[in-house]
């Protein structure tokens, strides 16, 4: 491989990569603590309530939202 060609496949390579990093700058993360201690089954029961602030960070971060539901593609691939 030529040097020439080597380059032109680098600077494809980065403005890829710096297109993908630009498709996140939108994106917001809050940080949240985890629970450390794991132990691999969930405990039987009723259901428990739903996150808000997962549903929150869900819709602001979803392209195309209709009221209560996430519009997003299907079947395309």
């Amino acid at each position: 491989m030529d040097e020439g060609h080597s380059e032109q496949i680098r600077k494809q390579a980065k403005s890829i990569l710096d297109q993908f990093a630009a498709a996140f700058e939108g994106v917001s993360i809050k940080e949240r603590a985890f629970k450390k201690e794991v132990s691999g089954f969930r405990e039987e029961g009723e259901p428990g309530l739903s996150d808000n602030d997962f549903r929150e960070r869900m819709f602001a971060n979803a392209p195309h939202v209709s009221g209560d539901a996430i519009i997003a593609e299907s079947k395309r691939w």
